[in-house]
């Protein structure tokens, strides 16, 4: 099957059932699900009523809530690696607060800053938000309800302020940052900040009937770059795959690099240290899925509507590029939470990705050639081999899906590397040759490597000294 093949009908099928039976069984109004991947048409599927004049279909918008908090920290990141801004700044090096400006951007990007989850206020009763002149004016009234870094501990408020940051640093606004930097470059034609007029309606489902009642229609204000987008489920299952697959939606990096990326999927805590379920990185929630697989994105409540965007990562089968997105318009229906990562996971299991075809490459360099094949560190077993124009080196005993080490030369000395991914990235691996230029022997991350097996004051096992 080649790039952009038809996908098995069944799987579609077993998909469409999947969001069917969550539409039902959680009473939901209207559902929208959408499947993004690289090797196959993009797969969307709809049940139910928008709760107005206009049908339902792939194009209908719902409110996607706390998923907008992915796209301001894509912004944030934008300003860091256009040097508009360093992770670990105080926030109020760049905003002027009458508090809380010592917390740092990172520690708000990863909700680690201890600062309160809601703007002052109790603005889900009066669903009264602030402007973004009173948002920070009244910063000084909103509580550091834990020490900074202690835990996690999410934060709507940490948020809007990193939105105020974004404008403020690219002049023009939050929302208008987010139409040039992202949508636009994305193609994500139908995400915007206030809804169409064919959006569907979000709906309060009572407990113990079926009536389904209308929510208020909320403007979230400043509070903005936390919760305020719509989107449609196939503008956010490319979304996910962004998320998922950077360089696969986005080769020239235009939007971000793919190594930023990399970086914001980082886990720097997890969310609850009982179960250690779900990590977060730098505004991206973390989800693993056993085999080495991680789904990436995040979930989104707003008055009448829920959704859930991920996309996913690593393990056999898995498609590049590959994303999915639930939206529905119900405030309690929370089944839907769940539904993009069973969708990812079925995805996989019934039309799993093609296996790729090995094919002969180039040669390693002669210079080395003689570096390749096993050797001894800390009394452990590695290979070093030549693939897909790289140095890399697995241990003998890694499980099949770990990756390897990659290395890449130092520009200026032909015997030394840096790991740029896998075990010990960023330390370097320094080879040492004897007269005659063959490598004798190498240092990783200062650890000796020899071709057999050593103890630190190096005994032999082969000489018996």
């Amino acid at each position: 099957m080649t790039l952009g093949a038809a996908p098995d009908v069944r799987a579609d099928e077993h998909l469409g059932r999947l969001v069917r039976r969550v539409q039902a069984e959680a009473r939901v109004p209207a559902v929208s699900a959408a499947l993004h991947r690289a090797d196959r048409p993009l797969w969307s599927c709809t049940v139910g009523a928008t709760g107005t004049d206009s049908p339902l279909g792939p194009g209908t918008q719902f409110r996607i809530g706390s998923v907008t908090k992915t796209f301001t920290a894509v912004l944030v990141l934008q300003c860091r690696d256009d040097g508009l801004l360093d992770l670990d700044d105080p926030v109020g090096r760049h905003l002027d607060l009458p508090a809380h400006g010592e917390l740092t951007v990172r520690r708000l990007l990863s909700h680690t800053a201890g600062l309160q989850r809601e703007p002052f206020g109790d603005i889900w009763d009066s669903l009264r938000v602030p402007d973004a002149d009173q948002l920070v004016a009244e910063l000084d009234r909103a509580e550091r309800v834990l020490p900074t870094g202690r835990r996690f501990h999410y934060s709507n408020l940490g948020v809007a302020v990193l939105g105020q940051l974004v404008g403020r640093l690219r002049g023009g606004g939050w929302a208008q940052a987010l139409t040039e930097r992202i949508l636009t470059p994305l193609g994500l034609t139908d995400t915007t900040v206030t809804p169409r007029p064919t959006a569907a309606t979000g709906f309060l489902v009572d407990a113990y009937s079926d009536e389904a009642h209308p929510e208020p229609p909320t403007d979230f204000g400043a509070v903005g770059p936390a919760a305020q987008l719509w989107s449609t489920a196939t503008d956010m299952a490319r979304w996910a795959a962004f998320l998922a697959d950077p360089a696969a939606l986005d080769p020239a990096g235009a939007v971000l690099a793919p190594a930023t990326l990399d970086e914001m999927r980082w886990p720097l805590t997890t969310t609850d240290e009982t179960l250690w379920g779900a990590g977060f990185g730098l505004g991206l929630i973390l989800i693993p899925q056993g085999e080495r697989v991680m789904h990436v994105g995040h979930d989104g409540a707003m008055p009448g509507f829920l959704a859930g965007v991920y996309g996913r990562r690593g393990g056999d089968g898995t498609a590049g590029a590959m994303g999915a997105a639930v939206l529905g318009s119900s405030g309690t229906a929370t089944e839907l939470f769940d539904l993009s990562h069973r969708l990812l996971a079925a995805a996989v299991e019934h039309d799993p990705a093609e296996i790729e075809p090995w094919r002969p490459g180039a040669p390693a360099p002669a210079t080395l050639r003689g570096a390749l094949g096993r050797w001894w560190g800390e009394g452990s077993e590695y290979v070093f081999s030549w693939h897909d124009g790289t140095l890399r080196a697995r241990g003998v005993g890694d499980p099949a899906g770990r990756p390897p080490a990659i290395f890449t030369p130092s520009p200026d000395q032909p015997d030394v590397f840096r790991v740029v991914s896998g075990r010990e990235v960023g330390e370097l691996l320094r080879l040492t040759r004897d007269e005659a230029g063959a490598v004798v022997r190498m240092h990783w991350a200062t650890y000796r490597f020899t071709r057999h097996q050593e103890t630190f004051d190096r005994y032999d096992f082969r000489a018996g000294s």
